[in-house]
């Protein structure tokens, strides 16, 4: 315990990059954040017996470069491919689904239809289905803003990638658009640190959560933080 407090904690107090962007797995504002990551977080730093300290942002990429720049000592991000070579992640704690949204007229109407030549992609600029649909479409193109809802009504876009909860609350806000129920990809969300961390503390993480997972303390703070729908990761 005393050499991954030492190594994942270095300056004393544990340093936690939280994505408020994400409704799934943080609400609230920087000066109160709540949600599933914020209680990992949390119990994280009991059981080390160190302080903590949250580090909100409003988007993956902002949580993602506050970890590799040392702003941050871990992070909560989706394991993908264009991260892993910078960040260690733990097994997953949470599984959420990308989904597509179009104009209810539109004639795109599976998965198929989207990655099409002519058809763009709203998305948010680094966010793990911005990553995935970069690496994975071959004929539509991705349209990145701040939020890929908003790009997709102000550019009138053929279609808007994003999690399942809020897209499906941005359709239901908006009768103009309409939800393609079948999703692009899972999202497996993780507890993140750098590369350079000792494997023993990299091995501590993965234990940590496969722990929270086992003892309902994850599924516990989504019913807490009032996200139901999401899905607790299965043992890894």
């Amino acid at each position: 315990m005393t050499s991954v407090r030492a190594d994942l904690a270095p300056s004393g107090v544990l340093r936690a990059s939280i994505n408020l962007g994400n409704p799934v797995l943080a609400q609230g504002t920087p000066a109160e954040p709540a949600g599933v990551t914020v209680d990992i977080a949390r119990e994280l730093a009991r059981r080390l017996e160190v302080p903590l300290e949250l580090v909100c942002f409003d988007a993956a990429r902002k949580s993602f470069e506050a970890l590799t720049t040392g702003q941050a000592d871990i992070c909560f991000l989706a394991i993908e491919p264009a991260r892993a070579d910078q960040v260690a992640f733990s097994a997953p704690y949470v599984i959420i689904e990308g989904v597509f949204a179009v104009r209810r007229e539109s004639g795109l109407r599976t998965l198929a239809d989207v990655d099409r030549d002519g058809v763009r992609i709203g998305v948010k600029r680094g966010s793990a289905y911005d990553l995935y649909l970069t690496r994975t479409v071959q004929h539509a193109t991705v349209v990145r803003g701040d939020e890929g809802t908003d790009i997709f009504l102000a550019e009138d876009l053929e279609a808007a990638a994003g999690i399942r909860q809020p897209i499906t609350r941005f359709v239901a806000e908006h009768p103009e658009v309409r939800l393609i129920d079948e999703r692009f990809m899972e999202i497996r969300q993780a507890v993140g640190t750098t590369k350079d961390r000792h494997p023993d503390t990299v091995a501590y993480l993965h234990a940590l959560v496969e722990d929270l997972k086992s003892n309902g303390f994850v599924a516990d703070s989504l019913i807490r933080s009032n996200q139901p729908d999401a899905a607790v990761a299965p043992p890894a």
